[in-house]
C-alpha cells in the first residue's frame, strides 16, 4: 500500500530543518480517508501510535459522515479535500503521504506539495479543521447560514487559511536556500490571482457559493502577502497575523461578521 519516496536534495534540507523525523510515502491507491484497516496497517510501518481523540458532542447531529467519522475512535487519515498530498502526526515519526492522483502534474509542484506537508508538520498547526475548532465547531455550526455540507466545506477552507498564516513566511523565505520550491509557490498563487480577482463580483451576482468563495480564497493565504498575492474582502481578513494568534475566535467572529454584512443565507 506505501513505499517509501526519495527526496531530492532540496526536499531532504526542508525535511531537516521543519519535520526531520518524517517519513514520505506513495500511497498505491487514492483515498480521501484512509480506510481504518489500511490505517491499522500503517501503524505496523510506525514506531508507535498516538491517536487524536475528538469529542463527538463537537459535531452536529446533521453534519456529514466524514465529520462524524474523523470524531469516532477509528485510526482516522485525511479528510475529503486534503488534495495529493496529506500528512499525519498520529504516528511516530509522522508521515507524508502522496497519492496517485499527482501523477501527471509537473515534479516541480509535487515536490512543493510535499514541501508544504512537511513544514505544516513542523509548525505544529492542528492536523484537521476539527482539532482547530475544538468545541467551537458547535457554535460555528449553529451561526452558520449554509447547509451542513457548506458549512463544513467553510471551515475546513478556514483551517487551510490558518495553516496558510502560519507557513507563508517560510516559503517566501525560499527563494535563496530552494529557488526552485520557491518559483512552484510563486507560480501556484499567480495562477489564483486572476480568479482572485473576480472573486468578489462572482459572490455579489451569485455566481459562486459563499463556501466555495472561500475555499479558492483560503487555499490562496499560503500565497499571500509582500512577496505574494492579494486576497480580495472580506477574505484579506484571513491573512493577517491577528487571525494567526486568535485561531478559531477569530475565524468564529469573521464568518459571523461576514454572514451579517453578505447576507448570507438570506
Amino acid at each position: 500500500m506505501f513505499t517509501d519516496r526519495d527526496l531530492d536534495s532540496a526536499l531532504a534540507a526542508v525535511r531537516e530543518q521543519h519535520a526531520p523525523r518524517a517519513v514520505v510515502l506513495d500511497a498505491e491507491q487514492d483515498f480521501e480517508t484512509l480506510d481504518p484497516a489500511v490505517a491499522e496497517q500503517l501503524g505496523l510501518r510506525a514506531d508507535e501510535l498516538e491517536l487524536f481523540e475528538y469529542d463527538p458532542r463537537w459535531v452536529p447531529d446533521d453534519a456529514p459522515d466524514a465529520l462524524h467519522e474523523l470524531a469516532s475512535d477509528a485510526f482516522t487519515v485525511g479528510a475529503p479535500g486534503d488534495g495529493g498530498v496529506t500528512w499525519t502526526r498520529q504516528t511516530d515519526p509522522p508521515f507524508v503521504f502522496v497519492k496517485p492522483r499527482t501523477t501527471g502534474s509537473p515534479d516541480a509542484f509535487v515536490d512543493f506539495l510535499i514541501g508544504t506537508a512537511l513544514v505544516e508538520i513542523g509548525t505544529g498547526v492542528p492536523e484537521q479543521f476539527l482539532g482547530f475548532f475544538g468545541a467551537r465547531y458547535l457554535e460555528f455550526a449553529e451561526r452558520s447560514p449554509l447547509s451542513p455540507v457548506d458549512t463544513y466545506q467553510l471551515a475546513a477552507a478556514l483551517y487551510e487559511a490558518y495553516k496558510g498564516v502560519h507557513t507563508r513566511g517560510i516559503f517566501a523565505g525560499w527563494a535563496d536556500d530552494h529557488p526552485d520550491l520557491y518559483a512552484q509557490w510563486v507560480d501556484a498563487g499567480e495562477r489564483l490571482q486572476p480568479r482572485l480577482d473576480s472573486l468578489s463580483s462572482e459572490l455579489a451576482r451569485n455566481q459562486t457559493s459563499f463556501a466555495a468563495a472561500a475555499e479558492l480564497a483560503c487555499a490562496a493565504v499560503k500565497h499571500a502577502g509582500e512577496d505574494g498575492i492579494e486576497l480580495p474582502a472580506p477574505f484579506s481578513a484571513l491573512a493577517t497575523e491577528a487571525y494567526a494568534d486568535h485561531g478559531s475566535e477569530y475565524a468564529l467572529q469573521w464568518a459571523t461578521r461576514t454572514f451579517d454584512a453578505l447576507g448570507v443565507g438570506d
